[in-house]
């Protein structure tokens, strides 16, 4: 009886050992007070020592900015739109920053050790815990549902091109395009032309951006730009976030290749990685189901936007915003291609920059 006791009470002891050394080495147990030895903890002059982080945690957008030209109109998450009237764009829409060439690549450049450091960062661990959360919280069908509002029109376009020195940039994407396996950068497509830059995803947002890009119902775009001697150009990019879908149109590359021509291959782009919600709120990109047309100049500026399909003068607006881009461009002496003053610094591996702001 005594031996029995006694037996108990030893496994019960060295079940109580298991259990302090789970809670010793578990990297999601109790959060460890900060030493002398460990990142955050205070220096000499008793502030605490900020800890490195080589990678800023994805942040997920809750709640429009409410000073976005755009804080009224549906999207995929925040509070339900149960009745909405698109209107004209009153203020430029884009990134606050010019566009280099590697960002926004979905690649992750971190080394074996950085890695390490920002896997036990607790506070990323926090960050993306709560990242997760309002990816996984937002309605599946809202994008879908938002289609309902005509016809997913999210707004209008302006009635004129947007002042240069107020306009804002058309950031960097990163894709596979139809010359090539090889992955290429937008920004240097961009720099030093007049893009008309379409941005869809699936069938129905690419039948709404023919309706402003297309030979048959815009012809007059297609003839400012076969005129233009190269300095204005369509630029289409396809963009797929799901990866099996993105393999089914890789599959099918070539009946795309038919269909855009030889001479615009490199100009289509398969996107799968790098549209963060930054850049969707940013660009006015609200609706993954809609198709966007933007009209950038030659120093990478939204100069005019216009989602859906096209409605009343919306395609002779984009027309004389080409129009009107190529005479900034003759006037400010770009000949054509990629001119000084328009390229952006190519970025550096694991070290985002950004151009200069001219």
């Amino acid at each position: 009886m005594l031996a029995a006791r006694t037996g108990l009470r030893t496994g019960a002891r060295a079940s109580t050992c298991l259990v302090c050394q789970w809670r010793t080495f578990s990297t999601t147990g109790y959060q460890r007070l900060p030493t002398d030895h460990t990142p955050g903890a205070a220096a000499p002059d008793g502030k605490p020592k900020p800890r490195q982080t080589f990678a800023p945690a994805p942040v997920a957008a809750t709640e429009p900015a409410p000073d976005s030209p755009l804080a009224h109109a549906p999207r995929s998450y925040g509070k339900k739109v149960k009745d909405f009237t698109p209107t004209p764009l009153s203020r430029p829409v884009g990134m606050n920053t010019p566009p280099a060439a590697g960002q926004n690549t979905g690649i992750d450049h971190r080394t074996f050790k950085q890695r390490r450091d920002d896997f036990v960062d607790y506070e990323r661990h926090l960050a993306k815990r709560e990242y997760l959360k309002n990816k996984v919280s937002r309605p599946y069908f809202r994008d879908w549902v938002n289609l309902s509002f005509h016809k997913g029109k999210t707004f209008l376009a302006p009635p004129r091109l947007f002042k240069a020195d107020l306009s804002l940039y058309f950031p960097n994407l990163f894709g596979r395009t139809l010359a090539s396996r090889q992955k290429a950068d937008t920004t240097p497509l961009l720099a030093g032309h007049a893009s008309v830059v379409t941005v869809f995803s699936g069938m129905w947002a690419e039948n709404q951006i023919k309706t402003f890009v297309s030979p048959e119902q815009n012809p007059a775009l297609h003839r400012v730009l076969k005129e233009s001697g190269g300095r204005a150009q369509l630029v289409q990019i396809n963009v797929e976030e799901d990866w099996m879908k993105m393999m089914l149109i890789k599959l099918f590359s070539w009946s795309l290749r038919n269909k855009v021509g030889k001479e615009n291959w490199h100009r289509y782009f398969l996107v799968r990685k790098g549209i963060t919600d930054e850049i969707r709120e940013s660009v006015g990109l609200l609706n993954s189901k809609v198709g966007y047309t933007y009209l950038v100049d030659h120093r990478c500026r939204i100069r005019w936007a216009g989602s859906g399909s096209a409605e009343g003068d919306e395609r002779e607006g984009l027309v004389k915003g080409v129009r009107r881009l190529l005479e900034e461009i003759k006037a400010e002496g770009v000949t054509g291609g990629v001119a000084e003053g328009h390229v952006l610094k190519p970025l550096a591996a694991g070290k985002p920059t950004t151009g200069d702001k001219k």
